[in-house]
């Protein structure tokens, strides 16, 4: 039987990233994997591929819309959805052999089959084989939540890993939801030609990112042709060979029916954490289907953490990783720290959007005196040149010490420019420090400067 310092089951971002952490820091270290292949959803039917889809489908709708006003005429330019279904299977695959290349850099024995408790040191492999541990980190990430009333044949109702990998794009897309995963997934479709209706019970789009957000969104997706039916309640969805009906009300009570060829049920994930064998070290989980841990990852059962989707907090990639390399170090003794505060949230439309730290109804609800600055991207010479004239960045800061608390950005390049954000908040940055340094021009960074300048007596230059 095998022993090691530490064993974890799941191969996600956060497994994987505390695999590597764990060999860094001497541990000897097992990586459990159900499947054949490392990442986890990220890897494999979540992050990478939506990205590689949402970058093609963008290269094709410019070539469309845009590329004419570039002066760049091109014409019987035809959309082949097989090779772009490929090409994304390739990127998942050489990102996916990456993590194991980088396993195998750093030592760690990869466990093919499903990881299960005996007790709290013995870790069965598909139920019989055996390994000792000293440690165990649970990182088996979540799954798509299912509706009652929306039963997921995988065929014409779908979720998003299914609508990763369809073999026609659909003429009518509805999807049910209005977060991130649904309008990534359902830029992906309206670009290459689907009609896109997304139906959402809340009264607006991404509810957890600041209300601006969602309103800009909401009228940049619309202007791009997304139709949105919110405030609905869908109570049906029935599939009949290649049609699908949804039934819904809206708050006035009335009823609605939408029909299409495809219907992505996208309301969320909840923890994975069946097969576990959790009762057989004494664990459970609430009401969510979470895994209750302390300060420092660790469940109640000494030894035991977990991390990632099962664990309370965000459901993002970054999270996760960021919690692995966390428990590792807590392991080894060291005093790491986790501002989950400053976990940026990424909407990977485009034009993308993106938040860190307090949204302004939160500022509001905790009766914060706050100022906020706000600069939009069509006064950036740097948005003019590319066409990237829709969006904004908005700043929050502290009315008395001028701290940002709060950035929130729809543009070009949001992903990456919230960065600028996090950094300057986890040094506690004033709106004024930021108005100080200089942002080379033309840039998409100078909206950040200005719209700190905004916040700082209102002191914006370019607008």
């Amino acid at each position: 039987m095998s022993k090691y310092d530490v064993a974890i089951i799941g191969s996600g971002p956060g497994g994987y990233v505390a695999a590597i952490r764990c060999a860094q820091l001497g541990f000897k270290t097992a990586l459990i994997e159900k499947y054949n292949v490392l990442g986890g959803t990220c890897l494999n039917v979540g992050c990478i591929p939506s990205k590689a889809l949402l970058d093609s489908s963008e290269h094709y709708h410019k070539l469309n819309h845009e590329f004419a006003e570039h002066g760049i005429n091109v014409t019987g330019a035809k959309l082949d959805f097989a090779k772009m279904i490929e090409r994304k299977a390739s990127v998942v695959k050489q990102t996916s052999d990456g993590v194991s290349f980088l396993m195998k850099k750093n030592n760690v024995d990869v466990l093919t089959g499903v990881g299960s408790f005996k007790d709290k040191n013995t870790i069965l492999i598909n139920g019989k084989d055996e390994i000792k541990a000293d440690r165990v980190i649970i990182a088996t990430g979540s799954k798509p939540v299912h509706l009652p009333f929306a039963k997921i044949d995988k065929k014409r109702v779908i979720t998003s890993t299914e609508a990763l990998k369809l073999t026609e794009v659909p003429k009518h897309l509805i999807i049910i939801g209005g977060g991130i995963i649904a309008l990534e997934m359902g830029s992906v479709y309206l670009r290459l030609g689907s009609q896109v209706t997304v139906i959402e019970y809340a009264a607006r789009l991404t509810p957890g990112m600041d209300s601006d957000i969602s309103k800009d969104l909401k009228r940049i997706l619309s202007k791009q042709g997304m139709k949105f039916e919110l405030s609905t309640k869908v109570n049906g969805v029935s599939a009949n060979g290649k049609t699908v009906s949804v039934k819904a009300e809206n708050k006035k009570g009335a009823a609605l029916e939408f029909k299409g060829d495809y219907c992505l049920v996208a309301v969320g994930r909840k923890p994975y954490t069946e097969g576990l064998g959790l009762e057989n070290i004494g664990l459970t989980t609430d009401n969510k289907g979470r895994i209750e841990t302390d300060g420092q990852l660790q469940t109640k059962v000494q030894g035991v953490y977990a991390l990632g989707d099962v664990v309370k907090g965000a459901m993002l990639a970054h999270k996760a990783e960021e919690e692995g390399v966390f428990v590792a170090e807590v392991m080894a003794g060291q005093k790491p720290h986790m501002h989950y505060n400053l976990i940026p949230g990424v909407c990977y439309t485009w034009p993308e959007a993106a938040g860190v730290g307090a949204t302004e109804e939160e500022l509001k609800e905790s009766k914060a005196a706050y100022k906020m600055g706000k600069f939009p991207y069509r006064a950036l010479g740097r948005a003019r040149a590319s066409m990237d004239i829709d969006g904004f960045v908005k700043i929050l800061a502290d009315e008395k010490t001028d701290e940002i608390l709060g950035v929130h950005i729809v543009g070009a390049r949001a992903a990456d420019l919230i960065m600028e954000g996090v950094v300057a908040m986890e040094y506690r940055a004033s709106a004024e420090d930021i108005c100080r340094m200089s942002h080379p021009h033309p840039t998409y960074s100078e909206a950040f400067k200005e719209a700190c300048l905004a916040a700082t007596e209102d002191r914006a230059m370019h607008v």
